[in-house]
C-alpha cells in the first residue's frame, strides 16, 4: 500500500489577539522602564511560555495584590479584575499598570450599566476563571453565573422581565448560543448585550477551526490548558469533524502515536500564543514527511490596542518608543512575537 499523502492545514488567524500582544508588551516595557522586578497579578496571560520568559527578564507573577511589596508596581493581568482589587492596590500605596483587555473592560461596563438600571445579569461563563471573577466583582449583587446550558434550570431571578446576559469574552460560541437559547425559554423577556461579548480573535479562531475540522484527521491546539479560548478550539474541532485533537504547550508534547494513518493535521494556536512555538509544531511536522503545508484563512485581523496610559506616559517622559511589537532587544531572550 501506497503511503496516504501527507499535508498540513494551517489555521488563519491564529496565535495573539490585540488584547494578549498589549499585555505581554505591557510587561516588556515595564521592566524597561523600571527595571526588574515587576510585579503581575496573576498569570498576565494565560500561556505557560509566556509566562516563564517573562519571569527569566524578572517579572515576579503572585496570585493576590497583598504579596507584593508596599509602593511598589504591580501589573494587572489581561483578564481584569474586581474593584476590590483596585482597592487593595491603593492601600498599599502600589503603583498600578492595568492591562486588562480592553473587550473585557466593555463587559465590565456593561456590568456596571445594567446594574445600575437594577437588572439581573446572568453572566455566562466558567466559575472560577479571572475573568468572570472580575466581571462579577462590577455588581455581585446583580450577577449571577450560568455555567453553560445545563446550568440554565438553576437560574433565578428577581423580575423575568428585567434580565439581561453578558458572556466571558473566550467562550464557544455555539455553546454560548445554546446557553443563551436556554435561557430564553425560560426568561423570554432576556435582553441581549449592547454588542458581542465573545471576542472577535476567539470568534475567528473558531471559525478557522471550523474550516478546517472537516478535513483533518488529526487537530493540534497550541496552547496551555488554563486557556479557556485554546480548550475551546478543541472542542471545537472535535464537534465539526476532526477524527482526533489534542492541545500541546510545545512540540515536544506531541505524540508520535497521534500521527499513526494520519494523512492531513490542522494545525491552529490560542490567541496567547507566540507564533515561535507553532512554528516548531511546524517542524516536528515536516521532519515527518507533512512538510505540504496549506492556510486555511477565516478572516483577516490587523486591531491593535494602544498601551495602557501610565506605561505610555511614562515611556514618553523617557523618549522611548510606545509601540505595540516585540523590541528586538528581547531577541536573544526569546521572542513572544
Amino acid at each position: 500500500m501506497t503511503e496516504p499523502t501527507k499535508r498540513v492545514l494551517l489555521a488563519a488567524p491564529r496565535g495573539y489577539c490585540a488584547g494578549v500582544d498589549r499585555a505581554v508588551v505591557t510587561v516588556e516595557k515595564a521592566l524597561e522602564l523600571y527595571g526588574p522586578p515587576v510585579y503581575v497579578r496573576k498569570e498576565i496571560v494565560h500561556n505557560k511560555h509566556v509566562v516563564t520568559t517573562l519571569e527569566k527578564r524578572g517579572a515576579v507573577f503572585v496570585e493576590e495584590t497583598d504579596e507584593v511589596p508596599e509602593g511598589a508596581t504591580v501589573i494587572f493581568s489581561a483578564h481584569g479584575v474586581a474593584p476590590v482589587v483596585h482597592e487593595e492596590a491603593k492601600a498599599l500605596s502600589l503603583k498600578t499598570i492595568d492591562a486588562t483587555c480592553p473587550l473585557v473592560t466593555k463587559v465590565h461596563r456593561e456590568a456596571v450599566r445594567f446594574a445600575s438600571d437594577d437588572y439581573d445579569i446572568l453572566l455566562i461563563g466558567h466559575e472560577g476563571h479571572e475573568e468572570v471573577v472580575g466581571t462579577s466583582g462590577e455588581a455581585p449583587e446583580h450577577i449571577t453565573l450560568v455555567d453553560g446550558p445545563d446550568d440554565v434550570v438553576n437560574v433565578t431571578v428577581r423580575d423575568p422581565d428585567k434580565v439581561v446576559w453578558l458572556s466571558q469574552t473566550t467562550l464557544s460560541v455555539d455553546e454560548t448560543m445554546e446557553t443563551v437559547r436556554r435561557l430564553r425559554e425560560r426568561f423570554p423577556a432576556l435582553q441581549d448585550p449592547p454588542s458581542d461579548d465573545i471576542c472577535y480573535a476567539t470568534q475567528n479562531r473558531q471559525l478557522a477551526v471550523k474550516q478546517m475540522a472537516p478535513d483533518t484527521d488529526l487537530m493540534i491546539v497550541v496552547g496551555s490548558r488554563n486557556s479557556s479560548n485554546s480548550v475551546r478550539l478543541v472542542e471545537v474541532a472535535l464537534e465539526h469533524g476532526a477524527r482526533a485533537g489534542h492541545l500541546v504547550d510545545y512540540a515536544d508534547e506531541i505524540e508520535e502515536s497521534w500521527l499513526d494513518g494520519v494523512s492531513t493535521v490542522g494545525v491552529t494556536s490560542g490567541a496567547s500564543v507566540p507564533e515561535v512555538l507553532v512554528r516548531d509544531v511546524l517542524t516536528y511536522l515536516a521532519q515527518r514527511g507533512y512538510e505540504d503545508v496549506a492556510a486555511v484563512t477565516a478572516a483577516e485581523e490587523s486591531l491593535l490596542f494602544a498601551l495602557p496610559n501610565e506605561i505610555r506616559r511614562d515611556l514618553k517622559a523617557r523618549g522611548l518608543s510606545d509601540k505595540m511589537r516585540h523590541d528586538a532587544a528581547f531577541e536573544e531572550a526569546g521572542s513572544l512575537h
